[in-house]
């Protein structure tokens, strides 16, 4: 599919067919998940993919919600919460690829990311997210491509989540992605589209003028 095309017609869908999805196909998902960018390619992203009984298990954390039962699969995506996890076979990588210029490059971006694995429990947690969202919507895309539809889920308990499938505290429950084919009654992707602000609205080029927010405070 066209990129335009994916980006365009993509949309969260909670109606599935009852058709498995073949391990083939999530593999070849995944395969293009692994390219997705992240901070200092440290790649912090780990899939917990859970299908048929255990679909039920996780709507029990996500507040009983129906299509996490009525889909083919969910994907937790969850983070590390420990920069160092995969720091030095990355930056092995790099110098041996030439992407750093000596051992001494090296060691300061090992030293780097040992700054960010002693930060505070907050900064680690957003340093995670922000790479383990892009991510998961690499993953939302790449499935699409496939003709898989998927939703991504923030409401959910993450201590139960935690609890319930064993999840160390050291990993971060970033977000919950369903996955299956549209059922016949899922939204057609030729409806018009829900609202989306138009681009004038959201891109400042130079300032940021946030008068498009039309609050008191931006009008005065």
């Amino acid at each position: 599919m066209e990129f335009t095309d994916l980006t365009r017609t993509r949309r969260s869908v909670h109606q599935y067919a009852d058709t498995d999805i073949d391990d083939d196909t999530l593999s070849a998902v995944f395969e293009d998940v692994r390219h997705t960018p992240s901070s200092f390619n440290l790649q912090p992203w780990e899939f917990l993919v859970l299908r048929g009984d255990d679909l039920a298990r996780l709507q029990s954390v996500a507040y009983g919600q129906e299509h996490v039962t009525d889909a083919a699969a969910a994907v937790v995506v969850l983070g590390t919460l420990d920069p160092s996890d995969h720091a030095e076979r990355v930056t092995a990588d790099l110098l041996e690829k030439g992407y750093l210029p000596s051992e001494d490059a090296a060691e300061a971006r090992l030293d780097t990311v040992a700054s960010l694995a002693d930060a505070d429990d907050e900064t680690r947690r957003v340093w995670t997210v922000q790479s383990c969202s892009l991510a998961a919507m690499a993953l939302m895309y790449a499935a699409w491509d496939r003709g898989v539809a998927s939703c991504p889920m923030g409401g959910f308990d993450a201590d139960a989540l935690h609890d319930e499938f064993g999840v160390p505290d050291d990993y971060e429950p970033v977000l919950l992605v369903t996955l299956g084919y549209p059922a016949d009654d899922a939204p057609d992707v030729e409806r018009d589209r829900k609202f989306r602000r138009e681009t004038d609205e959201f891109v400042h080029f130079d300032d940021f003028d946030p008068a498009a927010r039309g609050s008191p405070a931006a009008d005065g």
